[in-house]
């Protein structure tokens, strides 16, 4: 597998970004073909109460490098990245890379 991981700082407007992210960018993202699973997080406090580092981790799973440059270069995935300036004001971090299930 190969996946995007999407960490997204915390807001200043957490019900515009969630907003936002669950009826707009979600959805751009789940058209993107090649991909294989989509699962998004909203991290709770830690097990000391202290706040979660980001506000929202995104994982999107394609079968291999390739379905992945395929989906993300096409039309679906260029539009998902366009809109990010939408919402993502605070900051996202974008890491790819190959992903093994241990």
């Amino acid at each position: 597998m190969f996946q995007l991981t999407a960490l997204y700082n915390h807001p200043e407007d957490v019900a515009a970004f969630d907003t936002h992210y669950d009826t707009v960018h979600a959805p751009l993202a789940r058209k993107i073909p090649g991909l294989a699973r989509f699962t998004v997080s909203r991290p709770a406090p830690g097990p000391d109460g202290a706040a979660p580092a980001y506000h929202l981790v995104a994982v999107l799973e394609f079968p291999d490098a390739a379905a992945f440059q395929s989906g993300m270069g096409g039309e679906e995935g260029q539009a998902a990245v366009a809109d990010l300036e939408n919402f993502a004001g605070a900051g996202v971090s974008l890491l790819t890379g190959p992903s093994d299930q241990i």
